[in-house]
């Protein structure tokens, strides 16, 4: 059983999945990708979501980015829009963001698939200990990189 279902609006939508699949991989979180669209494919959309068993559901798709929230509409559990850029970017942020009073979906930045990926996580890290101290451990070597970046930073300048 994958503890992340994808779901992307269009197969364009891959590279921002790739940024979600690469930090899953690392912290060793099981995850499924399928493409299904809300206004295309409703039926399939609905299929998917209430025959899944994951724990968090990540939506990514542009434009109009109902994917998300059509996603929300059938389950209870976690939903994560991810907005993707494009030609009219806020359209996308403001369809996620902007959800009706009762039906919550969780937004990060535009292409944030890795944020995306970390909310998931952390979501995950409430009830597994070793995926918080992977967490932990992340968030450490985040720092020890931004410290060796400025020291670098300090010898170039």
């Amino acid at each position: 059983m994958p503890n992340i279902l994808i779901i992307l609006g269009s197969k364009s939508d891959t590279p921002v999945a790739s940024k979600t699949t690469a930090l899953l991989r690392e912290f060793g979180v099981s995850y499924e990708v399928k493409v299904a669209s809300a206004h295309r494919t409703p039926d399939l959309v609905k299929d998917i979501v209430t025959n899944s068993n994951a724990d968090v559901f990540i939506a990514i798709a542009g434009l109009s980015a109902a994917l998300p929230g059509a996603v929300a509409a059938m389950t209870t559990r976690p939903v994560i829009g991810v907005p993707v850029s494009g030609k009219v970017n806020m359209d996308s942020i403001l369809s996620i963001v902007q959800m009706p009073s009762g039906v919550p979906v969780a937004g990060v930045g535009l292409d944030r698939g890795d944020n995306a990926a970390l909310l998931a996580i952390q979501i995950l890290s409430l009830k597994d200990a070793q995926l918080a101290e992977k967490l932990i451990l992340h968030r450490k070597n985040m720092a020890e990189k931004i410290i060796r970046e400025s020291e670098e930073l300090d010898e170039d300048v």
